[in-house]
Parts: structure tokens; C-alpha cells; sequence
């Protein structure tokens, strides 16, 4: 038994390495592909020589300036808004009572079973019909209202004792007062993690971007790189892989630079 007993650290040690190895793999290969020529993306030869061509090709061949701001501009509106509107409801389903808040907390949950994708004809019937198709706010309008940040925001505001919120009221703040000076400061951890999952979900979201925009002005970096990427426009798989970088790079500098915060956000916020 203890044979068996050092055996099954070692295993589950080993499974993990080779796990993380594999998903380093493609981004491994592409960085490979990016800094050498075309003639050395497919083979391995230790004395290749270096280049930046493939980013500069990249940056010139497709308009990765303007889909970068398109990015930007996207997921900081989306961010900005699922902040407001999580905040507001999770605190009127945490602390207030009110007719039918179970039956409304239970059909945001609902919300949570659905596969965003189940929805893209109906939202692209409502964009069609408000003349959102082709902008970027019709790319995040869908997005605005999150169950799952309505869900994670509630469950931390209710575990803010009770006593800090008479305490504010006792100080004269309002209920919006007391929302932005007891339970926002309070569940900054979760703000933090949630941020984190918001952004780098609409900054990889692909296939509703690629159905609602039809120009170069709205497009984010996930659709301009799979049409930069086409097989009908040659497959340069050099300067694919440095677009790709280029379109990675902030949110993996983002994570090396803040990693230690990430990790203690998700462990504070009880994201497992």
C-alpha cells in the first residue's frame, strides 16, 4: 500500500506535465513558424536562421491595426456594461426582497444551460431589426446582461455581513451608496476574476462576430484572422503563425506580468 501510495503522486505529477506539454505544443509550433521562413515552418532544423518578416507581412497584409481596436473597443464595452448591469441585479437578488425573485434568480440560471450559439438567429433577427448588424456594438449587445457574472456576483455579496451595510446606512449612504462603498471594494477579488474570464472569452469569440459583421471596420481579430488565414488567399503558414501571435500577445504578456494576482482572484472569487 505505501508502494502504491508514492506511485499515484508520481502518475498524476507525470499526467499533468504531459497535459500541460500537449497544449504548449501549438503554441510552441507557432512560434517556431513565426520567426523563421516559410521553407522552415513544416521542418525542424536547429541552425534556421531568425526573422521578423512574417510580422511585418502580417501587419501589412491584413489590417491588424484597425482589427485590434475593433477588439479593444469590443471587449471594453462589453466589460464595462456586464459590470454595471451584473452589479445591479446580483445586489437586488442578493438583499432585496421582492415578488417573483426566486422565479427570476431561477430563469438567469436557466440562462446558464443554454449554449450562446442555440440564440445567433434570434439575436441576428433583433440586431437586423434595431440596424446593429455590421457594428460592434450589435457584436456585444448579446453579451451585456451575463448570468454568470449575475450568479458569481450574488454569491459574494451574500456573504458581506449584514453589519457593514447598517453601518453605511447609519453613515447616511443610500442604497447605491452602499452598494459602491461596502460591496463593490468587498468583492474586488471577484471583479477581477470575472474580468479575466469576460475578456478572454470575447476576445477569442469567434462564430458570432464572423455571422454579424460583413467589413473591415468591425471585424475583431478572430474573424480578421480567419479570413487573412483562407485557403482561397494561399495558406502562408509563416505569417499565419505570426498573426496568430500578434493577436495572443496581449492577453499572454497580460498573464505573465499578473499571474500572481489571476490565480489569487480565482481562489478568493471560489472559481475552482
Amino acid at each position: 500500500m505505501r508502494v502504491l501510495g508514492r506511485r499515484v503522486p508520481l502518475l498524476e505529477t507525470g499526467a499533468a506535465w504531459l497535459l500541460g506539454l500537449l497544449w504548449l505544443l501549438p503554441l510552441a509550433y507557432a512560434f517556431w513558424a513565426a520567426f523563421h521562413d516559410v521553407g522552415f515552418a513544416t521542418r525542424f532544423d536547429v541552425f534556421a536562421p531568425l526573422t521578423l518578416g512574417n510580422f511585418y507581412k502580417a501587419w501589412t497584409y491584413a489590417p491588424f491595426p484597425r482589427h485590434l481596436l475593433n477588439t479593444v473597443i469590443l471587449v471594453t464595452m462589453i466589460l464595462a456594461a456586464q459590470f454595471v448591469l451584473c452589479t445591479l441585479a446580483a445586489y437586488a437578488f442578493a438583499r432585496f426582497e421582492f415578488a417573483g425573485r426566486d422565479i427570476a434568480f431561477g430563469l438567469v440560471l436557466v440562462q446558464l444551460m443554454i449554449m450562446p450559439e442555440v440564440l445567433i438567429v434570434e439575436n441576428y433577427r433583433i440586431m437586423s431589426r434595431l440596424g446593429l448588424v455590421d457594428t460592434i456594438l450589435g457584436i456585444g449587445l448579446p453579451y451585456m446582461a451575463s448570468a454568470f457574472g449575475i450568479f458569481l456576483l450574488r454569491q459574494t455579496f451574500k456573504t458581506v455581513p449584514r453589519e457593514l451595510e447598517e453601518a453605511a446606512r447609519v453613515e447616511g449612504c443610500g442604497l447605491l451608496g452602499v452598494l459602491w462603498h461596502v460591496y463593490v471594494p468587498l468583492a474586488r477579488p471577484t471583479y477581477l476574476a470575472y474580468g479575466l474570464v469576460s475578456v478572454s472569452y470575447h476576445w477569442n469569440n469567434f462564430l458570432w462576430p464572423l455571422v454579424i459583421t460583413n467589413s473591415v471596420e468591425t471585424r475583431p481579430l478572430t474573424v480578421g484572422l480567419a479570413i487573412f488565414g483562407a485557403p482561397e488567399s494561399g495558406v502562408d503558414w509563416a505569417v499565419i503563425s505570426a498573426g496568430t501571435l500578434m493577436a495572443v500577445a496581449p492577453l499572454l504578456v497580460a498573464f505573465l506580468l499578473f499571474q500572481r494576482q489571476f490565480i489569487q482572484s480565482f481562489m478568493q472569487a471560489g472559481i475552482k
